[in-house]
């Protein structure tokens, strides 16, 4: 699994965009939109575990399941986009 954090360039959190991939799916972050309405952890707790660090584990889940939570989230902070193996 790769984490990548983008932004956090002028030392605000809220400015934090990461990401998340299990290898066909890549999920995105914004701090500054995530409301904490706790949807994603409540739909699929095997992949959003926000005690944790990194607090998103796409590993734990199929690719199906994670794009169906991710399209749940109230307030976009959560989108995702899937990885081009190039085949």
């Amino acid at each position: 699994m790769e984490c990548e954090e983008i932004g956090k360039k002028d030392g605000n959190r809220d400015n934090v965009k990461r990401t998340y991939t299990n290898g066909e799916v890549t999920i995105v972050w914004e701090a500054r939109k995530c409301t904490r309405s706790g949807i994603c952890v409540k739909d699929n707790r095997d992949v959003f575990k926000p005690k944790e660090r990194p607090w998103v584990k796409p590993l734990n889940s199929t690719t199906d399941k994670i794009i169906e939570t991710v399209k749940k989230c109230p307030s976009g902070a959560l989108t995702y986009f899937l990885v081009n193996k190039g085949t």
